[in-house]
């Protein structure tokens, strides 16, 4: 039975890669800050309770276990960060990447994921979709330290010259379940009063990732990519954009929502759009709501993942 690593594994993401993981057939161990039992008891699963900076601890991991893959969740906003990034977890995030790079280089690992984010991209000025070698331009302490952790593993297959790993890195947006809407939220809550709202009818989108279409794609690459023209970034989010209307029929249907204010576009994003330049912490808050972006509507190309898996989940099927 072949076993993966999965740092972050307790998180709200990981909590779903391992399962899907062990649904797949492979033994997991699962590392993280926290345990959260949501894996718990099921056959060929380890959780080990750890400081992600825990050199000892990972490296006492990779002395016992013959890896076949990593998944390199830990220091991903949704698995153990808060909404505000802060600047010694973008610098312990580098030490921790840079441990278990060299670790993964040097030992039996086939393959390597790595969790990003899509807010490193320069967001285009057009309609035209988001690709994975678009210009970038990481404007917030998450995008640019995810930024960092994309050249440090690039840097580190170069230096070891490790032809036979396939490494993935995934970009992908907020993240959401049928519980966690947290994210889903945010795109209708005015951050200066927290009142939520929408522009008009509501028909403008936002690009979301249903946590079940990382998920899916995770377990497809790690089963199913067999050579090098598999290796390299993905795009990964739902297969359409996400509306507020959307947002507020799905929490008035399956949770509580408060009152919502219609209001109109023109003024009302440039009086809002002052906030996000008033505040470092702000600006630092990966939830925060970039009205910039909510005019024009871009998503990802996620054609290139899609040969590898079927986005099947979104706002209205997810669990």
């Amino acid at each position: 039975m072949e076993k993966v690593l999965v740092t972050g594994g307790c998180g709200l993401i990981g909590q779903h890669i391992c399962s899907g993981l062990l649904k797949k057939g492979y033994e997991v161990i699962a590392v993280d800050r926290e345990e959260n039992g949501y894996n718990d008891g099921k056959p060929h699963y380890t959780s080990v309770q750890c400081e992600p900076t825990d050199k000892n601890a990972i490296a006492e991991l990779f002395e016992k276990h013959d890896f076949y893959a990593v998944v390199h969740a830990s220091c991903t906003v949704d698995n153990d960060m808060g909404p505000v990034v802060t600047d010694k977890q973008v610098k312990d995030s580098a030490a921790v990447d840079k441990f278990i790079y060299r670790y993964a280089m040097t030992s039996t690992v086939k393959k390597f994921v790595l969790l990003s984010t899509d807010q490193v991209y320069q967001f285009p000025k057009s309609r035209e979709p988001i690709r994975e070698d678009n210009d970038l331009k990481p404007s917030t302490n998450y995008a640019a330290m995810k930024y960092a952790a994309e050249k440090a593993i690039v840097s580190e297959l170069k230096h070891h010259n490790k032809e036979d790993l396939l490494c993935c890195i995934v970009r992908f947006p907020a993240v959401y379940t049928f519980n966690f809407t947290d994210n889903l939220i945010s795109k209708i809550t005015d951050p200066k009063d927290g009142s939520n709202f929408v522009f008009g009818q509501g028909q403008y989108g936002f690009q979301l990732c249903c946590v079940h279409n990382l998920v899916d794609f995770i377990l497809c690459f790690i089963k199913n990519a067999d050579n090098h023209t598999y290796a390299g970034i993905y795009n990964v989010a739902d297969k359409e954009l996400t509306t507020a209307a959307d947002i507020i029929t799905f929490m008035r249907t399956n949770h509580r929502l408060g009152a919502v204010m219609q209001k109109q576009p023109t003024g009302a994003i440039g009086k809002l759009k002052g906030i996000f330049g008033a505040s470092k912490e702000e600006k630092q808050n990966y939830r925060y709501l970039d009205l910039s972006r909510l005019e024009n509507n871009n998503m990802l190309d996620k054609t290139k993942a899609s040969k590898l898996v079927t986005f099947r989940w979104d706002i209205h099927n997810t669990k």
